[in-house]
């Protein structure tokens, strides 16, 4: 009989809990980050083209954690 082997996925880290102001400089230093990965691959200078996805991705998901706390403390206010 042939056994079966079990492949464990990883785990997601644990995210800490930010602030509005510590998302909000965030979102500025991966702006930033985009905009100079941006000029070095258009100066072909870039190794790594993903590093552009992956910071377009983060700065989504700021944006969304961002909106999420903002509107969570407008129902709170009401």
């Amino acid at each position: 009989m042939a056994t079966k082997t079990t492949v464990k996925k990883a785990k997601k880290a644990v995210k800490e809990i930010k602030t509005v102001e510590q998302l909000r400089q965030d979102l500025i230093d991966k702006t930033k980050a985009l905009s100079d990965a941006r000029r070095s691959l258009n100066q072909g200078e870039l190794v790594n083209p993903r590093f552009i996805t992956v910071t377009r991705k983060e700065i989504a998901r700021i944006n969304t954690a961002i909106r999420a706390a903002e509107i969570a403390k407008l129902k709170e206010d009401k």
